[in-house]
Formats: structure tokens, sequence, C-alpha cells
């Protein structure tokens, strides 16, 4: 009997690395992989990247150093490091760490199985950062699915940005803006919800720009209505998004589509004019706190979520101010906030000054989060004592004798059920908030008439 050959994967950063690590563990499972959750017995080890903040790079580094003794150890142990990182550093990390098989970017993911096959004939180190035509972009079909029984998961619509703005990097390692085919994406969409799937995030780096540099294709919110109308998809969610490309027709399909989650990430960055001009942000203040006036307007339960940087370059305190102030008028309901970290290649890096103290960054970075800390909390008091629609997505990471699944909102619900109700959209009874889920009871169908509330012992 052959051998199996087993592969070890760590995924860092974002949805999009979710989604290509995902695709990566189907590839190689069709060449005879199967997934190891230890490093020790694995065959090949892959670290896919991300290069957005500073952290995830430290963190992969870290890995690497602890990695070395095993690849000493084990002859005939590939090492590889993919994604968003390996695109950005490219030959130097092979330069870095001389125990390293292979470096691939996000465009190599279809040759993976070749590039392995590669590496353990020759016994030579791999290079694979090219970056494809994005007039031709060969997006990957291979279908991935998350959490029990395969009730969600990712699809991805678009890839890469054209937008430049001065602190990010992805449009050096993702790439310039590729739109896949709407034919493509609605197909897998129908796969998925033949396989049982019930709920479809859309994926992109900038999905609002989808179709508008490809004339054949919908824009995004059309798109996004037909993805909707699958049979058997129960809920449609997106992200992410720049606000300049946000049309009225998406604002629209929020007041009449259902099936589209009462959720949107659009990320804001910073909250005075000054700032955002600085960062090369295509929109003002006064834009984005109307298209958020647009978006509740049109479905009033709506949750928001944005990102912010704190000390970028130039960063007074009367702009730091501002950003605070932004965050108590929209309240979002959660925010991802981060320390300014120069990121290599972009225009802040060639032509602006990192020049507000770490601890000084430190110390409104705490301010940021302190003030949303409190928005948030807030916003999930208010779901205390209500029923609310749940997808049930599998068992509790807390307890794995409850069940979990998310609202409409994002936010996760945690209550006792049977397993039976997996992939159901049922009706949850909310105990209590805790500081980042919700504790439910009571389960029942939509619509059902429930028994009077009453009190159960609920995890701490």
């Amino acid at each position: 009997m052959e051998q199996l050959k087993r592969v070890y994967m760590r995924t860092f950063g974002c949805q999009m690395n979710e989604l290509d690590s995902g695709k990566m563990l189907r590839l190689l499972e069709a060449d005879g992989y199967v997934q190891t959750d230890s490093p020790e017995l694995a065959d090949v080890i892959l670290l896919n990247t991300c290069s957005v903040r500073e952290k995830p790079e430290q963190k992969l580094r870290s890995m690497m150093g602890r990695l070395r003794s095993l690849k000493e150890e084990r002859d005939g142990l590939v090492l590889g490091v993919t994604g968003c990182y390996a695109q950005q550093e490219s030959g130097a990390l092979l330069r870095s760490f001389p125990y390293l098989d292979l470096v691939m970017g996000p465009d190599a993911i279809p040759r993976l199985p070749g590039l392995l096959l590669d590496v353990q004939l020759s016994r030579s180190r791999v290079l694979a950062t090219e970056q494809l035509d994005r007039q031709n972009y060969p997006f990957t079909n291979d279908i991935v699915v998350r959490g029990e029984k395969g009730v969600t998961a990712f699809v991805t619509i678009q890839k890469g940005c054209d937008s430049f703005c001065s602190f990010c990097i992805v449009p050096f390692t993702r790439g310039r803006e590729a739109s896949r085919p709407a034919a493509e994406v609605l197909a897998e969409v129908r796969a998925l919800a033949a396989r049982g799937v019930a709920e479809v995030t859309v994926l992109g780096q900038n999905v609002n720009s989808y179709g508008l540099k490809k004339s054949a294709e919908p824009p995004f919110h059309e798109l996004l209505g037909s993805i909707a109308a699958v049979p058997g998809i129960k809920r449609v969610r997106f992200t992410t998004s720049n606000p300049w490309d946000l049309d009225p027709g998406l604002v629209e399909l929020f007041a009449t589509e259902p099936r589209l989650c009462s959720y949107f990430h659009l990320p804001v960055q910073a909250g005075a004019d000054s700032m955002l001009a600085r960062m090369r942000r295509r929109h003002s203040r006064e834009e984005y706190l109307t298209l958020v006036r647009d978006l509740r307007q049109a479905r009033p339960d709506i949750a928001l979520s944005t990102d912010i940087i704190v000390g970028f370059c130039g960063e007074t305190e009367e702009e730091h101010q501002a950003t605070l102030s932004l965050l108590a008028e929209v309240e979002y309901d959660f925010i991802y906030s981060f320390a300014y970290s120069v990121r290599p290649h972009t225009p802040a890096a060639r032509s602006l000054a990192d020049d507000v103290p770490a601890e000084v960054k430190k110390r409104r970075l705490h301010e940021v989060q302190h003030l949303q800390a409190e928005i948030t909390q807030r916003k999930m008091v208010a779901f205390e004592g209500r029923r609310v629609p749940v997808l049930v997505e599998g068992p509790s990471r807390r307890d794995p004798s409850w069940l979990s699944g998310r609202i409409s909102q994002n936010w996760i619900v945690n209550f006792p059920g049977d397993t039976a109700l997996i992939g159901q959209l049922v009706e949850v009874g909310v105990e209590r908030a805790l500081s980042n889920s919700l504790l439910g009871h009571d389960p029942s169908p939509l619509g059902a008439k429930v028994s009077p509330r009453r009190r159960l012992e609920v995890l701490s």
C-alpha cells in the first residue's frame, strides 16, 4: 500500500488567506495528501502568510525559527511559505532561511502540486512569485466549505486592488484588480448549495469594484442579488469594500433583499480629512458619513464595522481626536484597529516619515479600543431579552455540547440544542451578552410560538 503523504497548513491573516489555504488543501488532497494537525507528522509544511500588518510577519519568523530543528531532523521534509508575505519578500525569504524549500505567491496556487513535486524530485529550492495578467486571470474553482457539515463557504469574485492607498501593500502582493466571470461565480454557488451550503461569503480585496473594469460583467450589486437568488442559499455576506466604489444599487439591495445579511464592513481608516488625504483615501469624512446614513436608512438594523489605523505618518493629536469623534458619531458594532507600521513598496514608505513615537501610537490605540469597547458592549447588550434568527453552523467552541451560529449582524450566539439543527435557520432567545458573543436559549423554528422565557444556567 502506498504510504500516505501528510501536509500541515498554518494560516496567518484574513479570510482571503483562509480561502487560499482551503484551496491549497483541496489541490493537495486530489494529489494524494491528507491533512495533519501536527507538523511533526507532516511530509510538507506550508505557512500561508499575510503582510498587511507587521504582527503576522513576526509570527511567521518566530514559527520558522521553531521549525528549523524539525527540518534538520527530518530528511525529505518540505517547508514552504506561501501567500502575501511570500510575494512581498520573494527571494529574500530563501536567503534569510536556507532551510526553506518553497516560496510561492498567491497567483501560483494552481501550480502547488507540481511545485512540490519539483522540490521533492530535484531536491532544489523553488521560487514562484510571478504575478499573472489580470485580463485573463485564472481563478481556481476548488470548492471550500467551512464549519460542521459545510454550512458556510467563501466564494472569490475579485482579487487585487487598483487604489494604491499610501499605507497599503495589497496592490503589490495581490496584484491589480481582476474580476471573476459572473457565470463561473454563480456555477460555484449553485454547486455549493447542492452540497448543503446555506451561507456564502463573497470575497475580494475590493468587492465594490467588481465588474467596473470588465464591461461584460454585471455591477457588484447585481451579482450579489443573483447569488442571493440561488435556490438553497439562505444568507449572503461580503467583504471587503472601499467606500468610493459603493454605488446606490448596493444600498438599495440592503432595502430589498432579505437574504443579504445586515452587516457591512466599510473601512474608513481615520476620521480627519487631512489624514485621509495623506492616506490617499478617495473619500472625505462627510462623504463617508453620508454612506453610513444611506445604509442605515435602507437597513435600520444593519451592523457596521471598520478598520482604523492610529499613528499614521504625521498624525497630530487633533487628527487623532477626529478619529475618536468619528467612532462616537458612527457607533460601529466593532472595529479592527492597528498601530501603523511601515509596509515596504508602499507610497508612504517611499515619501512619508513614520514620525509618531511608539508610545504615542500605543496610547492612541488604547484610547480607540477603549472607546469602541464601550460602544460594542452597549450594542450587544441591546440584544438581551430578544429572539433573533441564527444560522446554526456547528458545535460551540466554548462547549461542544452546545451549538453555535451567527445572527444576521455577524455576532456569534452559543446555545443548547440538538445537532439536528445544524444548517438550519432557527430563532434563539438571547440570554446574555458576553464580551465577544451572545448566550442564547430555547431554539425554535422561525416564526414559531415560544413558551414563556425561562432562565437557564449559562456558560460563565
